[in-house]
């Protein structure tokens, strides 16, 4: 996941033992300078990296959660080409990662491949650094789009596994046949 000469900081290792040790099963990582939200993977391993689609497994749940969050955000909905993000409206305002940009490290693609949980990158406003007077602003764009993004949470697998006298079993391996991709069970 990580090249060689990648240097990991104490707070991103916090962070992934955190991811492990906590059985999440969907998060989102806001970014600003965009409209779009894009899903896994954030890095593709071929020799011509750039702009190449490198789809997860699981393409389809991550589309329909990407979808999710970007058709409730009223700007990245919107169809106008003459905004920030203009260049994603006929995608739906939503892209694999590693056909946008490829790049190594990201935490989508560690907690796809490491842990349980699907993550998504929203880019939340086209401004990298907004001001203090456009926070307002961005968070009531964003609000219903991460409360419907939330309520995503109930789909997918779900539920215990139990053995015959009904004690959850620990790491128990979920395989759905048709994606390569298998989840396991949480303490």
């Amino acid at each position: 996941f990580f090249s060689p000469e990648f240097q990991v900081a104490p707070e991103t290792k916090a962070v992934m033992k955190w991811l492990r040790s906590i059985p999440f099963v969907l998060s989102a990582s806001l970014h600003g300078g965009e409209l779009v939200v894009t899903y896994p993977y954030d890095y593709s391993r071929h020799p011509m990296e750039e702009k190449m689609f490198s789809p997860t497994p699981d393409e389809k749940v991550f589309k329909m959660l990407a979808k999710a969050y970007a058709d409730a955000h009223p700007v990245i909905s919107d169809r106008s080409e003459l905004r920030c993000g203009g260049n994603f409206v006929k995608r739906g305002g939503i892209i694999n990662g590693a056909e946008w940009y490829s790049f190594t490290g990201g935490m989508a693609d560690f907690n796809y491949l490491h842990t349980n949980c699907f993550e998504v990158t929203v880019e939340v406003g086209c401004e990298k650094f907004p001001l203090e007077e456009e926070l307002f602003t961005i968070w009531h764009e964003n609000k219903g789009a991460l409360l419907n993004y939330m309520e995503m949470v109930h789909r997918g697998i779900k539920g215990i596994v139990s053995d015959k006298f009904g004690n959850p079993i620990k790491n128990a391996r979920i395989s759905v046949r048709g994606i390569q991709h298998d989840v396991t069970t949480g303490n």
